[in-house]
């Protein structure tokens, strides 16, 4: 089986566009360092909390002018607005709806799992607290949705 040019984004030939809406400081340095490892070409947007999260999706403020994300990574346990607000947030609006949204976050509960794919979620994945585990998981998040799926449109 061949795979696609690992350094580029095979769908568009421009870089993948990423938000990562993440609150812990470790999380965010590991996440970095995957994504920096040149296998698919991207830019790595950081926010730390809910409200910077929509203000960047909406290109507000000191975010005007960005490209819109092509996929979230979004934490549920953000301060000034959770996750899951954030998450509604998105699939209620009709610009911001049709973006990816992968749910990467330390709860493993059954509720918050449902409660994410009620709100449309796109995936549900659990941060392992091992390093390897958290690169594993990191790599293959990468490999999945930035080399194999066919992304939405920027401008939808």
């Amino acid at each position: 089986m061949s795979h696609p040019n690992p350094t580029s984004n095979p769908h568009r030939g421009r870089p993948v566009e990423i938000l990562l809406v993440e609150d812990n400081p470790g999380d965010i340095r590991l996440v970095q360092e995957v994504f920096k490892s040149g296998r698919i070409a991207n830019h790595l947007h950081v926010v730390t909390d809910g409200e910077q999260a929509m203000t960047f999706l909406r290109q507000e403020g000191p975010y005007a002018g960005m490209a819109r994300p092509d996929i979230i990574l979004l934490d549920l346990n953000l301060p000034r607005r959770n996750g899951r607000e954030v998450l509604s947030d998105i699939k209620n609006d009709p610009e911001l709806c049709v973006i990816p949204v992968v749910v990467l976050t330390s709860s493993q509960t059954e509720q918050d799992i449902l409660r994410a794919y009620q709100l449309h979620a796109s995936c549900y994945l659990t941060k392992p607290v091992d390093l390897q585990g958290f690169f594993n998981v990191m790599d293959s998040l990468q490999d999945f949705w930035l080399t194999w799926v066919k992304l939405p449109p920027l401008e939808a």
